[in-house]
């Protein structure tokens, strides 16, 4: 059957692109979408549900055990100084 111009452009209005809206994950501040796993930490709703290092080259996991190691310490430090401004 043959459609008119105006029935497939109103469908056809529903393709356009949404903006893909990103925040910062709580645990290491890496750019992620709302109700994803981080895929830099392997972290979700402050739980580990994968494990990144598992998949990682020696040295890379060598290297990727430094910068988590770094983060949680930043973040450590950042919470004494909230709590010391109270």
């Amino acid at each position: 059957m043959r459609h008119t111009k105006s029935h497939t452009g109103n469908r056809r209005s529903q393709h356009y692109l949404r903006k893909v809206v990103l925040f910062a994950c709580d645990k290491c501040g890496e750019s992620k979408p709302s109700h994803v796993v981080c895929g830099n930490c392997g972290f979700y709703k402050e739980r580990q549900v994968v494990d990144v290092l598992k998949k990682l080259t020696k040295k890379e996991k060598k290297l990727k055990e430094k910068e988590l190691a770094e983060q949680e310490k930043g973040q450590k430090e950042m919470n004494a100084e909230e709590l010391s401004k109270k």
